[in-house]
């Protein structure tokens, strides 16, 4: 499993019950979890200073104990991100994915030149600031605009704002077909698509029926020395298996090496891992695996 254990600003301090106990900085929030079957440890749930509410009929709404700033900042190493708690239960940050930040990073850090590299359905930009302090260049896509916005703030929150970066709100199927026509290529390229999600004008997004093309496409966007691709499944339930074989299938003949497994963040309370979805890892021939 691929752990992400260097978080100082973030802590997974219980679950079970199908909830799970965070420390954002100074702020605790319990948030739906539906992997956390076991049940939390008694009075764990007393801490939190907000918890989120499911509505039977869909959606939920917070419940807040204290008052909270509507956004504070957590830091990951040099790191710095701007979270808050939104109306569908997240906070604008998906802290497992800091274990694909450090692989990603060690990764440009040690390419030797300035990596080019496609961050799709790039949500917040996690990985774009990460990338862009390990001294990539980063091309960011996400169909939301907001979310575009946001990531910009995270970029400056973190003192990279002068750092090779461009943000566009735009499909990604379609993105990275204009791409290819324009004959773009790629160092690295990495995913994070939703089950379901439609693009800016209406495109309609089914992972089980457009995962494969988009990879696919994005395959054909690799430059010749092409250093990794990484595909990241938080809701999906699709195995990490389907992730490795999917690049298997698509990244044929280029050598390198695929591998997939799940992703995890540690538990403070017995040791436990909570899974997070899974990543299915691509490293070419000038990579490396493993952080």
């Amino acid at each position: 499993m691929y752990i992400s254990d260097k978080w100082q600003d973030y802590e997974l301090l219980d679950a079970g019950g199908g909830n799970k106990l965070e420390r954002w900085g100074d702020v605790v929030l319990l948030r739906p979890d539906p992997q956390a079957i076991w049940p939390m440890g008694e009075g764990a749930a007393e801490r939190a200073d907000a918890v989120y509410i499911r509505s039977a009929t869909g959606g939920g709404h917070w419940e807040f104990k204290k008052k909270l700033p509507e956004s504070w900042r957590v830091r990951y190493g040099e790191l710095s991100f701007i979270v808050r708690p939104t109306g569908f239960k997240h906070t604008g940050l998906f802290p497992e994915q800091a274990v694909n930040w450090d692989w990603m990073g060690e990764i440009a850090r040690g390419a030797g030149r300035r990596l080019r590299v496609l961050n799709l359905f790039a949500y917040t930009g996690g990985a774009t600031a990460a990338l862009a302090a390990s001294g990539a260049e980063v091309v960011h896509v996400d169909a939301a605009r907001g979310m575009v916005a946001w990531a910009k703030d995270n970029l400056a929150a973190s003192g990279l704002s002068e750092k090779p970066a461009r943000f566009i709100v735009d499909d990604a199927m379609k993105f990275a077909l204009r791409e290819e026509r324009r004959g773009r290529t790629y160092d690295g390229i990495l995913m994070d698509p939703p089950s379901y999600g439609r693009g800016p004008t209406g495109e309609m997004w089914k992972i089980e029926d457009d995962l494969y093309a988009l990879v696919a496409a994005c395959a054909r966007l690799l430059c010749g020395d092409a250093r990794f691709f990484l595909i990241n499944s938080y809701t999906t339930g699709l195995a990490p298996s389907v992730l490795r074989d999917i690049l298997e299938v698509a990244l044929k003949g280029r050598g390198g090496r695929a591998e997939a497994d799940e992703v995890g963040l540690p538990i403070s309370r017995d040791g436990l891992v909570l899974p997070c979805g899974a990543s299915g890892r691509w490293v070419g021939g000038a990579g490396r695996c493993g952080v």
